[in-house]
């Protein structure tokens, strides 16, 4: 019996050391469930970063169908600049022809000189409508070239998060807290990035 007793007060014993074993192991990696916070955090912030550079892609494909259109209606512009300036020129043509003829109409001519100030002012206000079309045109091409190039560093601010992410998985599992830090480096300096690119205009 006290041998029973005995072996009893060794397993009490034995149980209390593992518990107290594990109690110390607890406290010596509680900052393991900081690292699973700062994971969840990071992860946000690449989805957002991700969602990010999404939009980016979608204004591009934006401004350049805009660029397109405004591209398409100068070529309009300038076609129908040379059809009013192929009548004028055969306006100009038959004047100079009906002006060479002995006998014409004063009235004639002044109903020619008539067509052909209409033909330069229709050419004037054509040339300044498909100018601005053009001036459009560049200014689309310009914030697509600026929102391709935010696009492809949020994507790599993606790409430093899931490093970071990665880093963070990997700390786990070795239990290796400068792994840790390196992890909170990457998405800090990730996230610095990505505020910056969030503040810039296109």
């Amino acid at each position: 019996m006290l041998n029973d007793l005995g072996e009893l007060k060794e397993l009490v014993a034995a149980i209390k050391a593992d518990h107290q074993a594990q109690k110390e192991k607890e406290r010596r990696e509680s900052w393991v469930k900081y690292v699973s916070l700062s994971m969840i955090f990071l992860a946000v912030l690449a989805a957002v970063a991700t969602q990010r550079a999404g939009g980016l892609s979608s204004a591009v494909m934006k401004q350049l169908n805009e660029a397109t259109f405004n591209q398409t209606s100068a070529s309009d512009q300038w076609s129908f600049y040379q059809a009013k300036s192929i009548k004028e020129n055969l306006y100009q043509l038959e004047r100079e022809r009906l002006s060479a003829t002995a006998g014409i109409d004063p009235k004639t001519l002044a109903t020619m000189d008539a067509k052909l100030l209409k033909y330069a002012g229709e050419k004037k206000d054509i040339t300044k409508l498909a100018k601005d079309f053009e001036e459009r045109r560049d200014e689309a091409r310009a914030k697509a070239g600026r929102a391709a190039d935010l696009g492809g560093k949020m994507g790599l601010v993606v790409s430093v998060f899931q490093i970071a992410i990665a880093l963070g998985g990997i700390c786990m599992v070795m239990k290796k807290r400068w792994l840790w830090f390196a992890s909170l480096l990457a998405g800090s300096a990730a996230a610095a990035q990505m505020t910056h690119l969030m503040l810039l205009k296109f």
